[in-house]
């Protein structure tokens, strides 16, 4: 199994609210109803972190997810619906994943440690059971994908 490891990410909440937004992904529903919200859309355009060609296309990607509190599942790719299914909680510093349904198998952990009473640090690893010219392939986008995911959990306002 080869594996992608993303940096360190630090976060300005406990490692348990941040374990139990994590674990019940109906949580993150929240992130489908403000790609709805106009105003959120305009700070995003005048960030500039996302290209205003590819707004569009995640606010459709969004839209169609399906979220219940064990996975999440993409319908209607390619490849048919693909899901990412929690399969182990380790409360409070560890949520595992398979990916189902996809072209790869593979898993996903969203490790999280204490930093502090308030802060807590969170690294996402995905691993892929790749040949060796997928391996080649792949190599370049699982690595930014796993960057860019934990980039955004960090930003996830958590509270406490």
């Amino acid at each position: 199994m080869t594996k992608f490891e993303s940096t360190v990410q630090q976060i300005h909440s406990p490692q348990s609210a941040v374990y139990n937004k994590l674990s019940d992904l109906t949580n993150l529903s929240a992130i489908q109803q403000r790609a709805s919200d106009p105003d959120f859309i305009e700070k995003i355009k005048a960030s500039g972190q996302v290209p205003e060609d590819k707004i569009a296309p995640i606010q459709e990607a969004l839209q169609r997810l399906v979220i219940t509190p064990d996975s999440i599942t993409y319908p209607g790719s390619p490849v048919g619906d693909v899901t990412l299914r929690i399969i182990e909680r380790d409360y409070p510093k560890c949520i595992k994943f398979e990916i189902q349904n996809a072209p790869i198998q593979g898993n996903l952990w969203i490790q999280i440690l204490p930093m502090s009473t308030y802060e807590s640090k969170l690294r996402c690893t995905i691993g892929a059971e790749l040949n060796f010219l997928m391996k080649q392939m792949a190599k370049k986008p699982l690595q930014e994908g796993v960057e860019k995911l934990a980039e955004m959990l960090a930003m996830i306002p958590y509270g406490y």
